[in-house]
């Protein structure tokens, strides 16, 4: 049974700030979930961004508190039962109260919280994933950031677009091609910067380049528009944010386009998120899961959630570098790969 369920704020400071056409954020804050029953604790992170898609701060607090009102004294199961007949708004705090159930309900099973979403993976599965570079504005992106990342076994080198001009990018992005390792691609992500002449232009200038994928690049999405873009394109254009647009994509899974990228703290939790990406697996999507620059709590899940996915695309979760502290020792890349330990639960420790 559910003991005790806390709800800490925090707020971390980021090494420099996150720059997109959405926004720029300096810090990443919210609430550390900490879940206790039977002897076993969980953690889940509460940290919302509604530029990204998320609810704001206020949502998310009013939400974590009438969930742990309701869960006290049930049992995990229960409250992961309650979880599912949910509504799927606030889908930050959602994310954090279920991973610290499932956190609790891996350690009580004695498996990976990975082999806990997924029951049916293959035992002798790599608990890892490879995962993309995660490099900020192109406009700061040098030479040097790309070989120091090449060196650490990166090939998959994501930068925003879209902050400065459309001509400025793709000089930078000609300017900088050459300097790629072997086999080395740009994954781009435009964070819905363009109008549709302006993403074509990107596009038919784009198909010259070593890129792997460009993200959001309408800044309005509709399905018609993105059809014709992406049969121009000859690498995967990709919804983020735009998933969650009301009303836009009924059917996520089969938009238009080659790839999905999910976060699972926009989408509502990490089984929703697995559901969502079964679909689109079946439905012949690439699929890519990226955290939200999250502190380590959320990290941990997000790395388990993309290992159960079993994607052989680099995923988004090479971000801890973004953060000058931290709640706790976070997953990181050796090689270009995340790899987590064959051990009960979600692997959070605070510290």
């Amino acid at each position: 049974m559910i003991a005790d369920i806390t709800l800490e704020p925090y707020r971390l400071r980021l090494r420099r700030p996150w720059r997109s056409a959405r926004g720029t954020d300096g810090a990443r804050g919210g609430w550390l979930v900490r879940c206790e029953a039977d002897g076993l604790v969980g953690y889940g992170d509460c940290a919302p961004l509604p530029t990204a898609g998320t609810e704001d701060e206020v949502a998310a607090w009013g939400w974590l508190c009438t969930w742990r009102g309701r869960s006290l004294g049930c049992s995990v199961g229960a409250a992961l039962a309650d979880l599912d007949r949910g509504e799927p708004g606030a889908p930050a705090a959602r994310f954090a109260a279920e991973s610290a159930l499932a956190d609790l309900a891996a350690k009580a099973a004695g498996v990976p919280l990975a082999r806990w979403l997924d029951p049916g993976m293959d035992p002798g599965a790599p608990l890892s994933a490879p995962v993309n570079a995660a490099l900020g504005p192109l406009a700061e992106l040098t030479p040097e950031d790309l070989a120091a990342c090449a060196a650490e076994g990166y090939r998959v080198f994501k930068v925003k677009v879209g902050l400065d001009g459309l001509e400025a990018d793709l000089v930078r992005l000609a300017g900088l091609a050459p300097h790629l390792p072997p086999g080395g691609q740009f994954r781009l992500d435009a964070n819905g910067a363009w109008t549709l002449p302006e993403a074509a232009r990107a596009v038919a200038a784009l198909n010259a380049l070593p890129v792997e994928a460009l993200e959001e690049p309408l800044r309005d999405p509709t399905p018609d528009h993105l059809r014709q873009l992406q049969a121009e394109a000859r690498f995967p254009l990709a919804l983020d944010e735009s998933l969650t647009g009301a009303g836009v994509w009924p059917n996520a899974a089969a938009a238009p386009v080659r790839r999905l990228v999910m976060k699972p703290a926009v989408l509502g939790g990490l089984r929703r998120t697995l559901a969502l990406a079964r679909a689109a697996e079946a439905a012949g999507r690439e699929l890519v899961v990226t955290s939200l620059i999250e502190s380590a709590a959320g990290l941990w899940p997000t790395v388990h959630l993309a290992v159960a996915v079993g994607s052989s695309i680099p995923q988004g979760l090479a971000t801890a570098g973004w953060l000058a502290e931290d709640l706790g020792e976070a997953p990181r890349a050796r090689a270009g790969r995340i790899t987590i330990p064959n051990v009960p639960g979600g692997g959070f420790r605070p510290g």
